[in-house]
């Protein structure tokens, strides 16, 4: 099924310009990139291909699998290969593995109709166009680059050009082309921006990966005029939410309305309930309570109001003090206040005189010079008191992934190791 959809795009516009390396200047037309597939070689019937790679091997080694009938499970790099003891089952076509960010990375099963919804909803929604193409600086493997760029260049004719690498020089070189669709990560855009290297050329500019900081959004809407949309998505089910006003947001939460065809609901813990086509077909090879029946139980809690997706933290990292529950983010927000935070992660570690209960600790990078004493009085003035940390742990940063999450769950790590060997 995909790869007759793929022949009908090639049979629409042959001769246009499907596929572009901007640093090599390597191009392929539809016609051209078609003719470079080759079968993959011998495999048993419903085989797996492991693929990686961010270019234009990738996207060749997604249609040669597509045409020999593979089950496809991209890799991002670095990324150990799942070692698969049973067949998958028949109406599987794709194998994506979550991001491990509330736990160990797992598998999740699509069929065809399900990744052609994901791929609609979000050309769609964010109105991509094939005279506008895309310019590639994300992992073509994971489930964002997959959904954005190869999908809407394979089933809907939606060009893609490469580049190099994320940094700043490479994103220079696109000041040559004409209008282009941008989709990056929080950290390649703050990178971007410190660097002075956002073309004014961009049609469309997308964040999704981590949370949008609003700092960010409105220096690049004020340097340049260009609005960051922020794009709320999930592996286990595709696009979800996505914000197309044309000014900044005012509210950090605001992740955007549901896309076209996505219907998103609050369950009885609080958490968003996601249905619609592009949900996945369930967890692979242990199903799994959060994803199934064309549901997918999210562990971000939320709220809906006029249409529109707040998000207000993951249930999974309520801090519990003494019975009374708080998300680290509403502390997060308070400190990244403060004129001398420059980032800040806040966790619960056990509390040694409830064996129950939690303490919070406030994993801070700071200018020289700021205590634990001053930003405690910072808080106390913003929070309630049972709110405000009782650790305070200074450190020279805090590293973010490449999609620019600071991992909550390696942090309270780090600061359990450092305690007890003190």
């Amino acid at each position: 099924m995909l790869y007759d959809r793929w022949l009908r795009v090639v049979g629409r516009c042959p001769e246009r310009v499907a596929l572009r390396e901007l640093t090599t200047g390597r191009s392929w037309t539809f016609r051209e990139l078609d003719a470079a597939v080759k079968p993959a070689a011998r495999h048993e019937p419903r085989s797996v291909a492991f693929i990686e790679g961010n270019g234009a091997d990738f996207i060749l080694a997604v249609l040669g699998a597509w045409r020999s009938g593979q089950v496809l499970c991209p890799l991002e790099p670095l990324r150990t290969r799942p070692c698969l003891t049973t067949s998958v089952p028949a109406q599987v076509v794709h194998l994506k593995t979550t991001s491990a960010t509330s736990g160990a990375s797992r598998l999740v099963a699509f069929t065809a109709p399900q990744l052609i919804a994901d791929a609609e909803n979000i050309v769609a929604t964010m109105g991509l166009r094939q005279d506008w193409p895309n310019l590639g600086a994300i992992s073509l493997a994971h489930s964002y680059g997959f959904s954005n760029l190869v999908l809407p260049l394979l089933l809907h004719g939606i060009p893609l050009i490469l580049l190099e690498s994320g940094l700043p020089e490479s994103l220079r070189r696109a000041a040559e082309l004409d209008r282009f669709t941008l989709a990056a990560v929080p950290a390649l855009w703050q990178t971007w921006l410190e660097a002075h290297a956002i073309p004014p050329n961009i049609r469309l500019a997308i964040s999704a990966g981590a949370p949008l900081p609003l700092p960010l959004e409105q220096s690049v809407f004020a340097k340049y005029g260009l609005k960051i949309h922020n794009f709320y998505g999930s592996t286990e089910c595709g696009g979800i939410a996505f914000d197309s006003t044309s000014a900044p947001r005012t509210d950090a939460a605001l992740a955007g309305a549901p896309l076209n065809n996505v219907r998103v609901s609050v369950g009885q813990d609080g958490c968003l309930e996601v249905r619609g086509s592009a949900v996945g077909e369930c967890l692979w090879p242990a199903p799994g309570p959060n994803l199934d029946r064309g549901v997918f139980r999210t562990s971000d809690l939320g709220e809906i109001s006029n249409g529109l997706i707040f998000l207000r933290g993951r249930a999974s990292d309520q801090i519990n003090i003494a019975g009374r529950k708080v998300l680290p983010e509403a502390i997060e927000s308070v400190l990244a206040q403060h004129p001398q935070v420059r980032a800040c992660v806040a966790f619960g570690v056990p509390s040694p005189e409830a064996p129950r209960g939690e303490i919070i600790v406030a994993c801070v990078a700071a200018a020289p010079g700021l205590s634990g004493d001053s930003l405690k009085q910072f808080a106390l003035a913003k929070l309630p008191a049972w709110q405000v940390p009782r650790e305070w742990w200074f450190v020279e940063k805090l590293g973010a992934n490449g999609r620019g999450k600071i991992s909550r769950a390696e942090w309270r790590s780090r600061y359990l190791e450092s305690a007890t060997g003190k």
